[in-house]
């Protein structure tokens, strides 16, 4: 029953975060307007605001214009619904869950912005960074220190990746918002985490960007988004990062 209260729960998160992924960008208040349909503009009535639901009902168009509703919206719906039950079967119904799961929704919204826009928004990073560091004083899998650290990993890696490759190019390569959004996620999740996000958003973000160039035919200056990335390796170091090391030192035995 706590699991589907707290599904619930995260799908009405998950509609105010697609409010966050639209609006920010386009640098509107995620308060007021209440929500209208981008076609015809008219308010969306309550009813036609359930999560999940209202997108089936309505057949995914609007009820009054017709236009087609992103398959996003309920997409986003169910992420925070999902993520808020699995944040409660890993830690419980505890403090760690509550600022994992907000922490995890800040990701979602920096990974469909940074999808659709090719930026990571400062109003989420950099709020992130001292928000993660307080948090650490109530997180008892991560001390002040290693959040501190994380900080200065995080940050001043990616820092200095972009410098060498606009030292070595003469050409811009990773963005400042790549380099803030590492220094979030190393504020929360501590130097460890920086690290193993690090490797995975690599790995994954390789073999992804191999798989874009061979069906699209283009060449190795494809430019692709690298927050999602590091969004979904620091995502999986919340859940797995643990056995992932423990299964990492039991290999190189």
């Amino acid at each position: 029953m706590i699991e589907i209260t707290l599904f619930i729960f995260g799908s009405c998160i998950g509609s105010f975060l697609n409010v966050c992924i639209y609006r920010i960008p386009n640098s509107k208040s995620i308060v007021s307007p209440p929500s209208a349909c981008p076609g015809c503009e008219t308010p969306i009535p309550f009813y036609d605001n359930i999560p999940i639901l209202s997108y089936l009902l309505l057949r995914g168009k609007c009820r009054h214009c017709q236009t087609p509703i992103s398959l996003r919206y309920p997409l986003v719906e169910l992420m925070g619904g999902l993520f808020a039950v699995c944040a409660y079967l890993k830690f419980g119904f505890t403090l760690t869950a509550l600022i994992t799961y907000f922490f995890i929704a800040a990701l979602v919204v920096i990974t469909f912005i940074d999808l659709d826009h090719r930026i990571i928004p400062d109003a989420i990073s950099l709020p992130g960074i001292p928000i993660g560091f307080l948090a650490s004083f109530f997180l008892p899998a991560i001390s002040y220190k290693a959040s501190l650290l994380g900080i200065l990993v995080g940050g001043g890696s990616l820092l200095t990746v972009a410098w060498l490759y606009s030292l070595i190019t003469k050409k811009e390569g990773m963005g400042g918002g790549d380099i803030k959004l590492l220094a979030m996620i190393g504020a929360f999740l501590g130097w460890k985490g920086v690290l193993l996000t690090i490797f995975l958003s690599s790995a994954i973000g390789t073999i992804c960007g191999l798989m874009v160039m061979v069906r699209s035919g283009k060449n190795m200056k494809l430019a692709i988004p690298f927050g999602p990335f590091l969004a979904i390796g620091a995502m999986i170091y919340i859940f797995f990062g643990n056995e992932l090391i423990f299964w990492y030192f039991q290999t190189i035995r």
